[in-house]
């Protein structure tokens, strides 16, 4: 979705639009890397250990920020490394991955591009339809197929679809106007745009704002079906049409749908790479120190337990029985592990959060991949003269199909499915084998002549992140009148309110954030908590660079009645 009139200048002499809010406006890009560093610790508190639960991004952006101001991270994990950046390998063929989890990075994720770019990652746009990077995209809805390398190439009924969609946003949100406010960074504009919506907004879908607007009201019902199966952007928007509108508009508001790139070789090197990365500058550690070095290679074993100790700090009990203690604890595991797999003691959150922590509402993904011997999608059939294959939408079961070409010398993957909710339920209960045959079944009604089967090597790759025990589902997908549970789970890095009992453990993670499924949310979240644990060991920021709970009272979400 591009949203750009005719009036606005072009986009490269203008600011860029990032994920700047909008319901808490704090440039945490320009926070962690300004010169002045984030802040210190006082001296004597220096290797002193702090707990993470969970290796994933949120869990090893918090743990690398706090070894450099000398804290001592003390990560646990359960599964793998990584988390939901999960980049799997196919057997036999180097650098051939597929990412299981978060596969496409928008370039306004600005704080998780900092990390990227200190590792020295490659990456490269995503072939979202309609795209370059894509090349040529087939779209098959209700049995009809149109083959396009832009917008322009479908039928009419597609701009429509997209200009009513614009529009929507234009009437219902004054879209363009909280984009220039972020573009601009300009925080009193935001919040007087925002905070409005927050309240007008919260207790709606996102398919009663489509249904609703005068854009789509003048239009038929079919207009509607086809951006709920196809959309624009990333795709089909119907699996998110029960959610709350606000956590649509944030979406569309920060770009999250647009220019998005993926990390050559697989985003798994981001979280690993921060596990090994030896930071320039550190309190305390020699030069040289890494996560890695401090955990002697590998991080302890997956949380069992966690409880107040008799001496007042954090007791952690590992799956084998190993009981450690702890002054602080982070939790970046998703939420609902703190009451189905972590035997978390009550006590420590307040019953108001505990309640936002099992209201949290996650949505079901899944994804099956093949690799195949080389990129055949790109030969050209010599009647059309177009790709044989291209990356596809639609309302059979496979719903996306994406293709990556790794290069003339290595074989090429597709992503034969990637569904969500209801989509992916269909096929939780089947083995790879029979997911790979769905797929195939629905492709070939759509590629006739394209014996895909023929080109496939090795073995598939699937995930039902729902299934995982360590997950119970692939992100967050907050409801109507969820509003009030994300803003105190948000705002929970605040502790100076709270009882003594309750302080020193925080929550991460993009489930915390106002963004889930977006890897800058979990970033982002992990910062807020790295400012509340460095708070707890007596730290403060720097003068000249605040941190976000320093500006929070000013800057943070508004809350709602209760």
């Amino acid at each position: 979705m591009t949203h750009v009139s005719v009036a606005t200048p072009p986009a490269d002499e203008r600011p860029p639009v990032t994920i700047f809010g909008p319901d808490f406006p704090f440039g945490f890009d320009d926070w962690i890397a300004h010169p002045a560093g984030l802040g210190s610790i006082p001296a004597e508190r220096h290797g002193a250990e702090v707990a993470i639960v969970g290796a994933g991004i949120s869990g090893l952006v918090a743990a690398y920020e706090l070894m450099k101001l000398g804290l001592k991270p003390v990560v646990y994990e359960s599964s793998q490394m990584g988390g939901r950046l999960r980049s799997q390998p196919f057997e036999g063929a180097d650098g051939v991955i597929a990412e299981l989890g978060g596969m496409r990075f928008p370039v306004s994720s600005t704080a998780f591009y900092h990390y990227v770019d200190k590792l020295g990652l490659e990456t490269r746009p995503f072939p979202n339809p309609l795209t370059p990077a894509s090349g040529s995209t087939v779209v098959d809805l209700e049995g009809k197929t149109w083959y396009a390398e832009t917008l322009a190439d479908l039928p009419p009924l597609f701009r429509e679809v997209a200009d009513a969609w614009a529009a929507a946003l234009e009437d219902g949100a004054r879209f363009s106007e909280v984009q220039d406010a972020i573009r601009r960074r300009d925080v009193r504009t935001l919040k007087a745009l925002w905070n409005p919506l927050v309240t007008q907004w919260d207790d709606r879908t996102f398919y009663d704002f489509v249904a609703t607007s005068k854009a789509f009201s003048r239009l038929s019902f079919h207009h509607r079906e086809v951006f709920g199966q196809v959309g624009f952007g990333t795709g089909g928007w119907d699996s998110d049409f029960p959610n709350s509108m606000l956590e649509i508009f944030r979406v569309v508001m920060t770009n999250c749908d647009e220019n998005q790139r993926f990390v050559v070789g697989g985003v798994e090197q981001v979280p690993r790479g921060l596990w090994r990365h030896a930071p320039e500058r550190l309190a305390h550690w020699p030069q040289g120190t890494s996560l890695a070095s401090l955990h002697g290679g590998a991080p302890r074993p997956g949380v069992a337990k966690i409880a107040r100790a008799a001496d007042g700090r954090f007791a952690l009990t590992d799956r084998w029985g190993d009981t450690r203690h702890y002054d602080a604890v982070l939790t970046t595991c998703q939420s609902w592990l703190l009451t189905t797999q972590i035997a978390c003691d009550e006590s420590l959150f307040s019953q108001k959060l505990w309640m936002a922590l099992d209201r949290t509402r996650y949505m079901q993904s899944s994804k099956t991949f093949v690799m195949v011997d080389r990129p055949f999608w790109k030969d050209k059939d010599p009647r059309t003269g177009r790709d044989v294959m291209s990356m596809t939408l639609t309302d059979r079961l496979t719903r996306g199909t994406y293709l990556f070409d790794n290069g003339p010398d290595k074989p090429g993957v597709i992503c034969l499915s990637y569904s969500w909710m209801s989509d992916a339920l269909k096929m939780l209960p089947q083995p790879v084998e029979k997911r790979v045959e769905l797929a195939l079944g629905a492709l070939a009604k759509i590629y006739p002549g394209v014996d895909i089967a023929r080109h496939i090597i090795g073995d598939p790759i699937t995930v039902s992140w729902e299934a995982d025990p360590n997950f119970l589902g692939a992100f967050k997908g907050a409801l109507p009148g969820h509003y009030r549970y994300n803003q105190r789970m948000y705002a929970h890095f605040m502790q100076d309110e709270l009882p003594p009992e309750q302080r020193g453990i925080f929550i991460a993670g993009d489930d915390v954030s106002w963004t889930p499924a977006w890897v800058e949310g979990a970033v982002q979240t992990s910062l807020n908590a790295v400012w509340g644990i460095m708070r707890h060991f007596g730290g403060s920021t720097h003068a000249a660079n605040p941190g976000p709970g320093d500006v929070f009272a000013e800057l943070g979400p508004i809350e709602l009645p209760e």
